[in-house]
């Protein structure tokens, strides 16, 4: 079957990783695979299978060069300025004609696509008005509900992304919460179903093993995420401030909270414990060399970061945070999920260390093999 991934950008991010994963786990599975981005980010993911058909569609520049797309994109700006967050409207309106004409484009050269796969909000609101019966649309994390003085906008902006469309969600606790919001936004979807993420083992395990001299020689606690509020860094600080352990914190990752984190690493007095070593295009050998892996997120989609952990046969410990994580933090592994508090994190991570971590099951892994995921996105769509 022909199947297109359709993503904003590649940067270097846990829900771009995901669909570069998903582009290859459908050629993997012996698919015609493409995978098609907006807006080029460098450094920027790239699939690992030759077979992975990338296709870089210049929206912007399209906005510009349609003729009337100009005009609506000098008055979506405008009226941005004077209702702020409303810039998709118009430019999401247009962008999702212009969006059509490039499918019609790519199908006369490829032939027809049977699945087109939107990832992440951010993809949605650039062509927000594309309707197709082949498209579905995944939600990577939560969506809040919105203050009182702005839930018409926010209102028009769910129905504008989600009315009349098959909705996926990486996590059924995800799935919940949506459920929940859309019901009050008075937004009724074709369909909702939850379809996790992939874990590719053997790319991951295959990558972990490349040499990386920066990296510290002695065993260390583990961090790979953004440095923006949902991560949550500042718990995880605050917390490794509490730890017994004198096993040094690195955190992978790059943000606009960066300056912000390191004040406050040198407020708590580890500054000297704890690494920022930025962006890194291959976090795997970071995870495979780790003794333990921390997450502290406020909220998460899925947590993908914790099963590329588990891959890279690190041991995982995580704060009960809304959204999925419940989903791999399942059986075993609930044992290692703590209360969202510094004293709770330093605990839980100081009595796993004192027990010299534990041992990872494969079965862990199961349920997010590629194979698995691939096939129930060609499923038949679900009816309303």
């Amino acid at each position: 079957m022909k199947v297109l991934i359709v993503v904003r950008t590649l940067k270097i991010g846990g829900m771009e990783r995901v669909a570069v994963n998903l582009a290859d786990a459908f050629a993997e599975q012996g698919h015609e695979s493409h995978l098609m981005y907006f807006k080029p980010r460098p450094p920027q993911l790239a699939p690992s299978n030759e077979r992975v058909n990338v296709h870089h569609f210049t929206l912007s520049r399209a906005m510009w060069t349609s003729g009337v797309g100009g005009i609506i994109e000098v008055v979506a700006r405008l009226l941005n300025s004077v209702l702020r967050k409303s810039y998709f409207l118009l430019s999401g309106w247009w962008g999702g004609k212009l969006f059509r004409r490039e499918i019609r484009r790519l199908e006369r050269q490829y032939g027809t696509f049977d699945r087109i796969i939107f990832r992440g909000i951010g993809t949605f609101e650039t062509v927000w008005s594309f309707q197709d019966s082949r498209a579905c649309y995944v939600l990577e994390n939560i969506v809040k509900a919105p203050p009182g003085h702005a839930a018409w906008l926010e209102r028009l902006k769910a129905r504008c992304l989600f009315h009349n469309k098959h909705l996926v969600t990486v996590s059924h606790g995800v799935e919940q919460q949506i459920a929940t919001v859309l019901q009050t936004l008075q937004v009724k979807p074709l369909s909702l179903r939850t379809i996790t993420n992939p874990c590719p083992l053997a790319t991951i395990r295959k990558a972990m093993c490349e040499d990386i001299p920066e990296r510290p020689p002695s065993p260390y606690l583990l961090n790979v995420a953004r440095l923006v509020p949902q991560k949550n860094h500042h718990l995880l600080l605050r917390a490794y401030a509490k730890m017994h352990t004198t096993l040094p914190l690195v955190i992978v990752g790059e943000g606009p909270l960066r300056a912000e984190l390191e004040a406050l690493a040198g407020e708590l007095g580890i500054a000297t414990r704890v690494t920022f070593v930025g962006r890194q295009l291959n976090p795997y050998p970071w995870m495979h060399h780790a003794r333990l892996f921390i997450l502290s997120s406020a909220h998460e989609g899925l947590g993908i970061v914790l099963l590329e952990a588990l891959a890279c046969q690190t041991p995982i410990v995580s704060v009960d945070c809304p959204g999925g994580v419940r989903d791999i933090m399942a059986g075993e592994l609930e044992a290692y999920l703590c209360d969202m508090t510094p004293e709770a994190l330093a605990d839980r991570v100081d009595a796993i260390l004192e027990a010299d971590g534990y041992a990872i099951d494969e079965r862990w892994l199961e349920r997010f093999s590629p194979a698995h995921i691939t096939t129930a996105f060609l499923q038949e769509m679900p009816a309303q």
